[in-house]
């Protein structure tokens, strides 16, 4: 009972296990589980026919399809494996190729090492030595003069570059005072020495061309670089000295030829007419000569100024100008005093005398505008004197010769004589000179008592010959004549002033 009781719990069991698994299986939803429809569709591609047998058979044929598969996939790793050992001995085979080439890197880099020192040694005194170069190199080019620049030194023509070299010379002298300062004062006064050897021997040849160029200021190219020359020498008194008196006396040499040629010879092909063909009109021939030489001298002080330009940012040149043209117009005062005094010897009309003297007068207050203290201005002013001189003198006769000296008797009719007329009529001329000439009132008063005073003695004594009542109306014609010749002419109040008075004491 009990072993029939146990058989039956267990077919219940089994039965009982199948159906739950044929629940589980029922239950199952195949849509949603994809493994189970991959198996499936495996599963068909052999399980083609439903049978028994098959069904039997299935778990066989799965086994074997499943140890197929796993003979395939060994078969295939066999090929990586045999890919893998293969990249392994090529790894070993590079491994053992790059301990070679380490290890104969090594050897190298142990034998090389002093060499790699040596040659960063040698880099860092290459180095060491272009800075040094280039030091020496910008100290020559700041402190010695290249071929170029001593050539320029030493040629005989002067040039642009002549000044430029020599203006280095002396910047490079000035600079060497820094390297004193900097503590090489051996290479430092060497230099300086040097330099000042290129600098006197410069100004040396400067000087000498200075000498020789000197007279030809008024050409363009040679007056820029004589200019400058003058700044450079004017560093060097003695020099500038002895060039400024070979300038002098060539230009007063000039001068004096270009005077004579203008007086005897004109201007170029006669035009204008020399100064001396007008010697016969006494005014024009003076007013010519000190025309010529009022526009000739400014000239020279201007070239001279062109000349020293460069100097005046040093000193002052204006003395320095003034002596110059001191001493290049001092030529022409011989022959222009010559002529003058030789024009006022000869036998020339009162007129023309005071013509002379007011043209003299006239040009000494112009140059006094342009030279100071020199022998020009003396001369002129001499000749100023003198031209006064001789008119004053030549008046004075010319009233003695017509008054006093041959005292005439009243005409019959009482009028004024001939001679008194005469002087009276040259004393309007003056007069009118006068009138508009510099210093008028001191001329006018001078040359109306030259005139006058003689005058009025000579009337008196010519009417001294006449009755009282003749003498009076004689007199007090002469009077009125000279009151109407004073009266025209200014300055002349205080003399018509005694005149009448001496008219009013002839009517009482």
């Amino acid at each position: 009972m009990s072993v029939t009781s146990d058989v039956e719990q267990n077919e219940k069991g089994i039965k009982s296990s199948i159906n739950t698994r044929l629940n589980k299986i029922l239950d199952t939803r195949l849509d949603n589980d994809k493994e189970t429809l991959e198996a499936l569709k495996e599963l068909s591609i052999f399980f083609t026919e439903n049978t028994l047998q098959s069904r039997r058979s299935l778990r066989s044929k799965i086994e074997k399809r499943s140890l197929s598969i796993n003979e395939d996939f060994l078969t295939a790793f066999q090929k990586v494996k045999e890919s893998l050992d293969n990249i392994y001995i090529d790894v070993s085979n590079m491994n053992k190729a790059v301990a070679t080439m380490t290890s104969q890197l090594q050897a190298t880099k142990a034998q090389t090492h002093h060499l790699i020192e040596q040659t960063t040694k040698l880099q860092g005194e290459s180095q060491k030595l272009s800075m040094e170069q280039e030091i020496a190199s910008a100290f020559l080019h700041n402190f010695q003069l290249s071929s170029g620049e001593l050539t320029s030194l030493r040629d005989s023509n002067i040039t642009e570059d002549f000044f430029t070299t020599l203006d280095r010379v002396q910047a490079i002298h000035a600079n060497c005072r820094n390297l004193i300062q900097s503590g090489y004062q051996t290479s430092a006064l060497h230099i300086m020495e040097q330099m000042a050897m290129y600098q006197e021997a410069a100004l040396e040849r400067l000087y000498r061309w200075a000498q020789t160029h000197c007279r030809n200021i008024e050409t363009p190219g040679t007056s820029e670089l004589l200019t400058q020359a003058m700044g450079k020498l004017h560093d060097r008194p003695v020099l500038f000295k002895y060039v400024m008196a070979e300038y002098c006396t060539c230009r007063r040499a000039i001068l004096v030829h270009l005077f004579l040629d203008a007086l005897t010879k004109g201007g170029p092909g006669g035009i204008p007419k020399p100064i001396e063909s007008h010697v016969h009109d006494t005014k024009r021939y003076v007013g010519d000569m000190l025309a010529w030489l009022h526009q000739a001298i400014p000239g020279e002080k201007d070239n001279l100024i062109t000349l020293l330009k460069a100097c005046d940012n040093k000193t002052d040149i204006s003395d320095i100008i003034q002596e110059a043209v001191s001493n290049i117009s001092e030529g022409v005062c011989h022959p222009l005093r010559v002529r003058i005094e030789q024009i006022l010897s000869s036998e020339l009309a009162v007129t023309n005398l005071y013509h002379t003297y007011n043209l003299v007068r006239f040009y000494v207050q112009v140059f006094n505008q342009i030279l100071l203290g020199s022998n020009f201005k003396t001369t002129l002013e001499d000749l100023q004197k003198l031209s006064e001189r001789t008119f004053l003198t030549a008046l004075q006769n010319q009233v003695k010769q017509k008054v006093l000296e041959k005292v005439e008797a009243p005409h019959p009719d009482l009028s004024p004589s001939s001679g008194i007329s005469y002087l009276l009529s040259l004393l309007q001329d003056i007069l009118s000179i006068a009138s508009v000439a510099e210093g008028r009132q001191d001329d006018m008063n001078k040359i109306a008592t030259c005139v006058i005073e003689p005058l009025l003695q000579a009337v008196t004594l010519s009417a001294s010959r006449l009755a009282t009542s003749d003498m009076a109306v004689y007199l007090l014609n002469c009077l009125h004549l000279m009151q109407s010749t004073l009266a025209l002419y200014e300055f002349m109040d205080e003399r018509l002033e005694r005149l009448q008075a001496q008219s009013e004491a002839q009517l009482d």
